[in-house]
C-alpha cells in the first residue's frame, strides 16, 4: 500500500515541478513568436454583451497554446521515470514506472493524439488567413469527425480486445449493451470533447479540471488500477502547473491542445475505470457548461430567445455582475463538492 501511494504521489509532484520549470521557455515562445488569435471573435447575431467579453485587449494578447505545459510535463515524467526503470534498474525505479499497456498505454496515447489535434486547431486560429479566424464552424465540423474516429478506434478496442459490453450503474449492477456499447462510448466521448468550452475565463478551466482528474486517480487507486491513478494524479499536477501561471492575470490561456487533450482522455479513464456513470457528476461544472451551450442554441432557433445572457454559463454569470474571480472560485468550490460526491458514490457502489 505504502509504495503504491508513492507510486502515485511522486510522480504527481514531479510533473508539477517540471511544468514549472519548463513554463518560463515556453512563456519566452509564445510571445516571442505572438501565440495568440489577431483578432477577437465576431459571430453574427451576437449581443452586445457577448462582444463586451470577447472583445477584450487580454484575448488577442495572450498567448493560447499555454495547455502544451500540461501534456509535455505529463509526457516529460512517463519518459524519465521510464527511462530510470530501463537505464538504472531497480524495485524502486520499476516500481514508480507506471506506463503499462495494460492501463496507461490507451489514455496516455489519447492524451498525445487529442492535443496535437487541439494544437493544429489552436494554430490555424492563431495563423490561418482569411475569415477561419473569425469563425471556425467549418473547422469544428472537422473536430468531431476526427473526434468520433478516435472514439470509434478505442471502442473497438475496448470491446474486441478487452471484451467490455457492459457499464456499471451506481446501485444497480453492470448492465449489459452488447454492440451497442460502441455507439454509447462514442457519445460519451463527443459529449466530454464538447465541455472544452468551459476554458474561458482566467484559472477556471485548469482548477476544475485539477480536481475531476484528482477524483478519478482517488477511484483508480480505490480499483487497484495504480497505474491509471498514477496517471490521473501526473496529469492533474501537470494542470497544477498550467494553473499557477493562469491565474489571474493569466500568462496564457489552455487552448485546444489542452482542454481538447484533457477532456478526451477523461472520457477514456471514466470507463477504464468501470465509473463513467459517476462522471456527469464529478465533472458538474462541464456538464452545466456544455448543456448551457446547448440551451442556449435550441431556444434561439425554435423560440427565438436566450435562456442565458450569454452562453456558456460561466460568460452568464459575469453578464449579470460577477467578478471572473468570483465566477471561478465558484465554480473550484462546486467542481470539488460535487467530485467528492462522485468518489464517494463510485467507491460504495
Amino acid at each position: 500500500m505504502t509504495i503504491d501511494i508513492v507510486k502515485v504521489v511522486v510522480p504527481s509532484v514531479l510533473t508539477f515541478f517540471l511544468g514549472f520549470f519548463i513554463t518560463p521557455f515556453f512563456t519566452n515562445f509564445f510571445y516571442k513568436y505572438k501565440m495568440w488569435k489577431k483578432s477577437a471573435r465576431t459571430e453574427s447575431g451576437t449581443t452586445e454583451e457577448f462582444q463586451k467579453i470577447h472583445n477584450t485587449k487580454s484575448e488577442i494578447s495572450t498567448p493560447r497554446i499555454g495547455g502544451m505545459i500540461i501534456w509535455v510535463s505529463v509526457l516529460l515524467t512517463v519518459g524519465l521515470i521510464y527511462l530510470l526503470s530501463i537505464i538504472f534498474p531497480s524495485d524502486l525505479t520499476e516500481k514508480l514506472n507506471f506506463l503499462s499497456r495494460n492501463q496507461t498505454l490507451v489514455p496516455l496515447a489519447t492524451l498525445i493524439l487529442a492535443s496535437l489535434l487541439g494544437l493544429a486547431d489552436d494554430l490555424l486560429q492563431i495563423f490561418g488567413k482569411g475569415t477561419y479566424s473569425k469563425d471556425d464552424i467549418i473547422y469544428r465540423k472537422i473536430k468531431v469527425v476526427t473526434v468520433t474516429l478516435i472514439g470509434l478506434a478505442i471502442s473497438l478496442w475496448f470491446y474486441y480486445k478487452l471484451g467490455v459490453s457492459s457499464i456499471h450503474m451506481p446501485f444497480w449492477g453492470d448492465i449489459n449493451l452488447g454492440l451497442w456499447f460502441m455507439p454509447f462510448f462514442i457519445l460519451v466521448i463527443l459529449a466530454t470533447f464538447s465541455t472544452g468550452v468551459i476554458d474561458g475565463i482566467d484559472g477556471l478551466s485548469g482548477g476544475v479540471m485539477t480536481t475531476i482528474f484528482t477524483a478519478y486517480s482517488i477511484i483508480a487507486f480505490a480499483n487497484n488500477q495504480i497505474d491509471i491513478a498514477a496517471l490521473c494524479a501526473v496529469i492533474a499536477g501537470g494542470t497544477l502547473a498550467f494553473l499557477w501561471f493562469n491565474i489571474p492575470p493569466a500568462r496564457f490561456y489552455m487552448g485546444e491542445t489542452g482542454i481538447l487533450g484533457l477532456t478526451v482522455t477523461l472520457a477514456v479513464i471514466a470507463f477504464m475505470t468501470d465509473s463513467v456513470m459517476v462522471l456527469p457528476i464529478i465533472a458538474l461544472p462541464l456538464v452545466l457548461t456544455s448543456a448551457s451551450v446547448i440551451i442556449q442554441m435550441f431556444s434561439r432557433k425554435y423560440f427565438g430567445k436566450r435562456v442565458f445572457r450569454v452562453a456558456p454559463l460561466h460568460h452568464h454569470f459575469e453578464a449579470i455582475g460577477w467578478s471572473k474571480e468570483k465566477v471561478v472560485m465558484r465554480y473550484w468550490i462546486v467542481s470539488t463538492v460535487f467530485a467528492i460526491t462522485g468518489v464517494i458514490i463510485a467507491l460504495v457502489s
